[in-house]
């Protein structure tokens, strides 16, 4: 019995996995913009340089830097967004799998439905990150009503 739990539970992670690194396989995220060296080290004072121009100089490279950093935000929101409806498509994929196709076959149909509430899990992680408060309603509401309709199916129609 604990074997069967043990299998159960691998199998959940494994396709979470599957598919949380296939997406990123097929659909990279945004590089991230490297800061200038005169950010990463101290900035020298005007009287420690000499030369105003100098430091110029680096408050330009800062506000360069500070500028693509805010262009790779809105990237990255929309880049976890996206990721978000890929991974609730795949686990609304799999879920309906898992209750049609292996539905004798109990042991695989519960490593596919655990699988698909981790990547429901994960989609619901990445659709916080997506800076939309409308989104991450409709990410949530989707997960509990997937949830709602799994305990349903699995529980309480099958033991009827």
């Amino acid at each position: 019995m604990i074997l069967r739990f043990i299998y159960t539970l691998f199998i959940g992670f494994l396709l979470a996995t599957f598919i949380g690194v296939g997406i990123a396989a097929f659909y990279p995220s945004p590089k991230r913009p490297e800061p200038p060296l005169s950010i990463k080290y101290q900035q020298p004072s005007c009287e420690e340089l000499k030369d105003c121009a100098a430091l110029e100089q680096l408050k330009t490279e800062q506000e360069n830097f500070d500028q693509s950093m805010k262009i790779y935000d809105v990237k990255e929101q929309k880049y976890n967004r996206d990721v978000s409806i890929i991974s609730i498509i795949f686990a609304l994929i799999v879920l309906i799998i898992s209750l049609t196709l292996f539905k004798k076959i109990l042991l695989i149909a519960d490593g596919l439905l655990l699988g698909s509430v981790f990547t429901l899990i994960y989609s619901i992680i990445r659709g916080f990150n997506s800076g939309d408060s409308m989104y991450r309603f409709v990410v949530v509401t989707i997960g509990l009503a997937v949830s709602l309709f799994l305990g349903y199916t699995k529980f309480i129609k099958s033991s009827k």
